[in-house]
């Protein structure tokens, strides 16, 4: 399935959650508990020699040097070279009759870690990451003891050196996996698979693919699609290839499709939601023209003779869902808006009196704001014809003024009132978009930011 909405995660992008990632991992490491050691060994002409290392504390572990590449087709590689942990302890020798104990200091240098991530999605559309291999390797173990008996610290040191060196490769390994699984993954579960808009409708952004890695760039195809609440039907057209164009400037960029922008305008009329009603009291107050029958008598005289001077309503309504079309000059539509006239009887009956079917061209302005997508219309001039009169009165297109000046100082405040609020953009838990880039291609709007995490 073609993506209605594309996420690309460029380089800078994951160097920047790199960062963040490194410096919790270095945290965790830090955290390590290692276990204790004892054993014996054998001092050729003297005896056996039993040990014990006990209450190791890693004080901390740096990871001065790390880097993450995309591995393409495969996932992500996190590479660490030239760490180092210090680690303090008590130790305990015990010889025939000599019994020995005291404290050491421990560094562990030129640590070198790989971890490779695999990157997926789960049934619901969620993305899901692991690890699916990590190596630790320790080139350089310094130690000191504190103590009486210097000969024998070099020969305990000998037997207990690679078994601590193993341990803690072995424990460094352990804390990556567990981090990934408990801490990253957790976080990546917090993008929305669907977000609810307001009490029509919603947005399905489930994944429709698992992400894939290419060798600039982390690239990700949701669904894109709005739905509405009370009842989700198919949508009957489908979503169209995106061409991402080869831009790497900001951290993140967010391909949002004609598709995308299309299903929010079938999700909304399927809702009902695109159905509005004008009443005289709606009328701003720098209007001259009262909605009545008196009023409009002047271009339609059959109205004052069939109901003098009876209050009217105007029901606006889109007969088929509203067609958006993104091209490099911009966003526009053409929608049909049936405006059915009616009077209010005395008894709050209605009575129909015409239907004026207009055309118009609209134009948007598309911005991004608190990780929403926002927008605001600029409608042009209605043209259209009035039924059911089958000779059109001349007034026709005085009536057609008068509608433009309804629809602008009431119908269109009210849409841009609903897109100011926006639309929500894919986005896990306490990321902040900055550096905002708006640009139109064929069939899709590309919107690209640099990203700030909002720790807790």
């Amino acid at each position: 399935t073609d993506p209605g909405f594309m996420v690309r995660i460029t380089q800078a992008g994951l160097d920047y959650a790199h960062q963040q990632g490194i410096a919790f991992l270095e945290k965790e490491l830090a955290r390590l508990k290692l276990p204790d050691i004892s054993g014996d060994f054998r001092i050729r002409h003297v005896g056996k020699v039993h040990y014990e290392i006990s209450r190791l504390d890693l004080r901390s572990f740096h990871l001065p040097f790390s880097r993450i590449s995309l591995v393409p087709n495969v996932g992500l590689q996190v590479s660490i070279s030239n760490a180092f942990a210090d680690v303090d302890g008590n130790w305990r020798v015990k010889l025939h009759f000599i019994r020995d104990h005291g404290s050491f200091e421990l560094k562990a240098e030129n640590v070198y870690i790989k971890i490779n991530l695999q990157l997926g999605s789960d049934a619901s559309g969620k993305p899901t990451i692991g690890t699916s291999d990590c190596s630790a390797r320790i080139s350089k173990v310094r130690v000191h003891f504190w103590g009486k008996l210097g000969w024998l610290y070099n020969l305990f040191y000998s037997a207990v050196e690679p078994i601590f060196r193993k341990s803690l490769e072995r424990k460094v390994c352990e804390s990556v996996v567990s981090s990934v699984r408990d801490e990253l993954q957790p976080y990546l579960r917090t993008l929305p698979v669907t977000a609810r808009i307001d009490a029509m409708a919603g947005i399905d952004y489930s994944l429709v693919a698992p992400p894939t890695a290419t060798a600039q760039s982390l690239d990700v195809g949701l669904k894109g699609e709005f739905f509405s609440l009370a009842h989700r039907s198919a949508v009957p057209f489908p979503p169209l290839p995106l061409a991402f164009p080869p831009d790497h400037d900001r951290m993140v960029y967010f391909g949002a499709s004609s598709y995308f922008f299309n299903t929010a305008g079938f999700a909304y009329h399927a809702a009902g939601a695109l159905v509005f009603e004008i009443t005289d009291s709606l009328i701003p107050k720098d209007v001259e023209f009262h909605l009545n029958t008196s009023t409009f008598s002047a271009f339609v005289p059959q109205l004052e003779k069939m109901y003098p001077d009876t209050p009217m309503k105007l029901r606006l309504s889109a007969p088929s869902a509203p067609f958006l079309n993104i091209g490099p000059e911009g966003l526009s539509l053409q929608p049909v808006v049936d405006i059915q006239a009616y009077a209010i009887l005395p008894n709050s009956s209605l009575a129909p009196l015409f239907l004026l079917s207009l055309t118009s061209n609209v134009s948007a302005v598309v911005d991004v704001k608190s990780g929403h997508i926002v927008g605001s219309l600029k409608v042009g001039r209605y043209a259209g014809g009035l039924k059911p009169f089958s000779s059109p009165p001349p007034q026709v297109r005085m009536l057609q003024s008068i509608m433009n000046i309804y629809a602008s100082k009431i119908l269109l405040p009210r849409l841009n009132g609903r897109l100011e609020q926006g639309f929500p953009l894919p986005l896990p838990d306490r990321i902040q978009l900055s550096n905002i880039l708006v640009r139109f291609h064929q069939n899709f709007l590309l919107l690209g930011a640099d990203v700030q995490y909002q720790p807790r």
